[in-house]
């Protein structure tokens, strides 16, 4: 998951929480010092810190409490909303084109990531049925342009550009102009960075601005840099009235709860966040959502989307809550849940989703999942389809030629049917009143992490 390391910090706070016995004053301080040390350790600013755990503090020392919810329910409340609050949850931002032909001008310092954000950003919009073009207007990093377009060819999005060509505005121009002609929904501009020079990229940004008039500037960030995203996107949101920022290379960055707050703090609005190096590795940044996540308290909303992206409409219609009650939940329908899983992204990002999950889950557990995960698919795909359907018929005899076109053992194919029998079970199992409001489909648990 983004930010592994202040998610554990932050969970294990509200563990001690939940399972103290009496919450009284004490236990309030040492929640607020724990929830300190996490979030100091993760680069962020102290004097925002210690903002954050004052308003903690004295609504939960002060606030009455709703009728019906209890003191710990409550505190966890009111830090899942004072943390939103300083990841910029008041900030308003629309993450879809309101326009057509819409120009979005991307910078950022070199080495920021702003490349690879803008290829990830055009399969972002792709996916969701918009019509993409991207300019390569970057004429001074060599190979800027070759990189744009191989990250981009993969998903047949088009890059127009010249390597020949050392003019960024004639072809931050001309590239506008071309897509605009081929009435694309949304131009990208990919535009040269700065070396830790934010003057020269701002200048850069207006020299660019007042030739192709943008819809939109988007700063790219660092995650890694900590607290010194507030000098750039500081300077961004005074040189400029329209923008937002993303946030990139969070997966595993110590710094990246300092970038985030830092961004936040200047009152621009951070749109999305890069969660890895793949071309679909980009989300939009939900203040509420992040922070859930790194509460462990799950998201379900940001899960429930992946599936829908990950599916196609037939294979995501295919287990309603009829079959799961009526017992019929086979073998191809676990074949189809698996493949909507490995297109969600990794496993372990997955579960972090989960309500209770994410970061409880120790590293070793999740490895043997994305093995398992994966080992399951082969095995299935060397059984026949109406082997998936009926898996009743699968004898000793099909499991030797099964595992043998698999290339595993025999045992590992009974492991498979085993995980199987207990998923069918649990869901049959399922409490109707929950059925009754998932609108006619959902996914399973990935197997090897039965609840």
């Amino acid at each position: 998951m983004v930010l592994d390391s202040l998610s554990g910090a932050l969970s294990g706070a509200l563990r001690k929480l939940t399972k103290a016995g009496v919450v009284d004053e004490s236990l309030i301080k040492e929640l607020i010092k724990d929830i300190q040390k996490a979030l100091l350790l993760s680069d962020v600013n102290v004097k925002l810190v210690f903002e954050l755990s004052k308003n903690i503090e004295s609504r939960a020392m002060d606030e009455k409490l709703p009728k019906g919810v209890s003191r710990k329910e409550h505190i966890i409340k009111i830090v899942y909303e004072e943390l939103s609050k300083f990841m910029g949850s008041d900030i308003k931002k629309e993450y879809l084109p309101d326009k057509k032909g819409k120009v979005i001008l991307m910078v950022g310092i070199q080495g920021s990531g702003k490349t690879t954000t803008t290829g990830k950003l055009a399969r972002f919009y792709q996916k969701r049925g918009f019509k993409v073009g991207v300019v390569g207007a970057d004429t001074w990093r060599p190979g800027a342009f070759e990189q744009l377009k191989q990250f981009c060819s993969e998903n047949n999005i088009p890059v127009f550009g010249d390597p020949n060509e050392k003019d960024s505005i004639k072809l931050a121009k001309e590239g506008v102009k071309y897509f605009k002609e081929k009435v694309s929904d949304i131009i990208l501009v990919d535009t040269a960075g700065r070396h830790k020079e934010e003057k020269g990229l701002i200048d850069e940004m207006k020299k660019i601005s007042n030739t192709i008039n943008p819809d939109e500037v988007t700063l790219v960030i660092d995650g890694t840099i900590g607290q010194q995203a507030f000098v750039q996107a500081e300077g961004f949101a005074n040189a400029t009235k329209v923008g937002s920022i993303v946030v990139t290379k969070l997966d595993g960055s110590a710094k990246g709860g300092g970038a985030l707050s830092a961004a936040a703090a200047t009152g621009a609005p951070i749109k999305f966040i890069g969660t890895g190096e793949k071309i679909d590795s980009i989300e939009p940044f939900d203040p509420k959502r992040f922070v859930s996540r790194l509460l462990g308290l799950g998201d379900l909303e940001t899960l429930l989307e992946k599936v829908k992206e990950a599916s196609k409409a037939e294979e995501f219609s295919k287990l309603d809550k009829d079959k799961i009650l009526s017992g019929k939940f086979d073998l191809y329908d676990m074949y189809n849940q698996l493949e909507m899983v490995s297109k969600m992204g990794p496993l372990k990002q997955v579960l972090s989703m989960i309500p209770g999950m994410g970061s409880n889950l120790p590293t070793d557990m999740v490895e043997v999942g994305e093995e398992k995960l994966t080992k399951f698919r082969i095995i299935m795909d060397s059984m026949t389809m109406q082997e998936k359907k009926n898996p009743k018929l699968i004898n000793h005899e099909r499991i030797k030629r099964i595992s043998r076109g698999s290339g595993t053992n025999q045992g590992e194919v009974k492991e498979l049917l085993n995980q199987y029998s207990m998923i069918k079970k649990f869901l049959k199992g399922m409490n109707k009143r929950q059925l009754r409001g998932m609108k006619g489909k959902m996914p399973v648990m990935p197997p090897g992490f039965e609840m």
